[in-house]
Parts: C-alpha cells; sequence; structure tokens
C-alpha cells in the first residue's frame, strides 16, 4: 500500500493562501454583478446607496431577455441530444476496436474544446456560407455547439469504461445475451450517471457561450449571452443586463454542481464496491 503524502505546515499554508486568492479573483467580481442587479443606482455606484427589486421586475418584463433565454435553452437541449448520441458512440466504438490512427481519432474528438472559440466559430462560418452555401441559423448554432459538447459525453463514457472493464459484459454475453441485450441491461444502466453527468456539463458550456455563438449565428437569433453582450453598454438596459448576468451565473452554476455531485457519488459507489 503506497504510503500517504505527507505535506509540511509551511507549504499547507501557502497553498491555502494561494487557493484563497484564487477564489477571491474569481468570485469578487460574481458577487459585484448579483449585488449590482439590486443596486439602486444604475450608474452601479459603489457602495450601493440602496436596494431595489425594481430592475428584476423590468428583467422579467423584457421580452428581448426572455426570447433570448428561451433561445438559448432550445440551442443548449439540441446539442446536448447530439452531444450524447455521437459522444457515446464515439467513445464505444474506441473502447471496442483497435486500429491504426485510434490515438489520433481520439485527440480529434477532444480538440474541439481547447481550440480557441474564435478558430472554432471562423472556421464553422467558412464552412456553413462559404463551403456548403448553407445561411446562418439556429442550426448552424446547434452543430456548432455540439462539436465540443461531445467531448464531454465522450470523456464521461471512456473514463467509466475504464474504471469499470468488460466483465459484466463479457459475463452476460457468455450467459447468451446478445449485444443489444448486454447493451440495454447491463452497459446502459453502469453509464446512466455518466451520462447524466456529461449532459449537465454540456448543458451549461452551451448555454452560456458566445463566441462561436457569435460567428454561426443569423441576425435574427439571438442567444441569452449575446443579448447581455448586445445590451451591456446601452444606459437604459445595463442595470437590466446585470440581473440577467445575475440569473445565468445561477443557472449556469446548477447543472455543473449537479454534474459534480452525480460523478462523485458514483465514483464512490464503484469504490465501495467489492
Amino acid at each position: 500500500m503506497a504510503r500517504p503524502t505527507v505535506i509540511s505546515p509551511g507549504l499547507r499554508r501557502s497553498l491555502l493562501g494561494i487557493t484563497a486568492l484564487v477564489l477571491v479573483f474569481v468570485y469578487v467580481p460574481l458577487t459585484l454583478v448579483v449585488v449590482n442587479s439590486f443596486n439602486i443606482d444604475n450608474t452601479f455606484g459603489f457602495p450601493p446607496p440602496g436596494y431595489t427589486l425594481h430592475w428584476w421586475q423590468l428583467a422579467w418584463e423584457s421580452q428581448g431577455a426572455r426570447s433570448a433565454l428561451w433561445t438559448s435553452v432550445k440551442v443548449a437541449c439540441a446539442a446536448t441530444a447530439v452531444a450524447l448520441m455521437l459522444g457515446t458512440l464515439a467513445a464505444m466504438a474506441l473502447r471496442r476496436t483497435r486500429f491504426f490512427g485510434r490515438n489520433v481519432v481520439s485527440l480529434l474528438i477532444i480538440l474541439p474544446i481547447a481550440l480557441p472559440g474564435v478558430v472554432t466559430g471562423l472556421a464553422f462560418q467558412n464552412g456553413f456560407r462559404t463551403i456548403l452555401g448553407i445561411q446562418l441559423s439556429l442550426w448552424t448554432v446547434i452543430i456548432a455547439h455540439a462539436t465540443f459538447c461531445i467531448v464531454t459525453i465522450f470523456n464521461n463514457v471512456q473514463a467509466r469504461f475504464q474504471r469499470l472493464g468488460g466483465n459484466f459484459e463479457q459475463a452476460s454475453m457468455d450467459l447468451g445475451a446478445g449485444r443489444w441485450t448486454t447493451f440495454r441491461l447491463v452497459t446502459f444502466p453502469m453509464l446512466r450517471s455518466a451520462l447524466l453527468a456529461g449532459a449537465l456539463l454540456s448543458f451549461g458550456l452551451s448555454f452560456d457561450e458566445i463566441v462561436v455563438t457569435t460567428f454561426t449565428a443569423s441576425s435574427h437569433d439571438q442567444t441569452l449571452p449575446l443579448w447581455i453582450f448586445q445590451n451591456l453598454f446601452r444606459p437604459n438596459q445595463a442595470p437590466i443586463v446585470n440581473v440577467v448576468a445575475a440569473v445565468l451565473v445561477i443557472v449556469s452554476a446548477v447543472p455543473i454542481y449537479l454534474a459534480q455531485k452525480l460523478s462523485g457519488s458514483q465514483a464512490e459507489g464503484l469504490t465501495a464496491s467489492p
């Protein structure tokens, strides 16, 4: 059994201090967004001279914000559905077969999430409009989002396969079950939490994506991040934008938190199993 790593008190304090600084650097601006959504001063003076729910009422009544929210939900759900199907199939295919260039194929699947969003968006815009002659629409946004959402599903499924091995599936087929029956009764139940966690992460990634969306959306299609960006510097809209941004922070955090809980619970269950 490997001996646990011992960390000196000085190193522990240094790590805790660095962690605290990083958390402050990341979360103080997010906290200010939430605070300013209640700020009675529409110029966002700090500290706030008072607090009000007036901006939240205006945001709720904003037709543009609600339409953009619904568009983001539709795009995120569709991109997640495509990613679930293609990411799972790709992970299963690379798991079951061995061929020359297998690692290259795996790299190509993962690469879109590592590329800068500007590069991905520009490539898709050129591909849709110049090569294929397709007009930009909501479907082009969904296809573009699905390319990087696939990565989360693919990685989750591959990690689950590596953790579980193939003993249960082999036992099922040795007992006479076909491939479809084995997948339905053995493989899919083992992958279910990994797929759900990947789907939640994919939804969060798609919901708040803006760079790729800017290049692949038409002038008639506006997601919530695009609406925020376009209204941020309008004096009458700035307080409402803070409200929408605060909601976006919460909505984005929920699926990531749930995905983390699902992954952690499943890992504990697999560790505890004999």
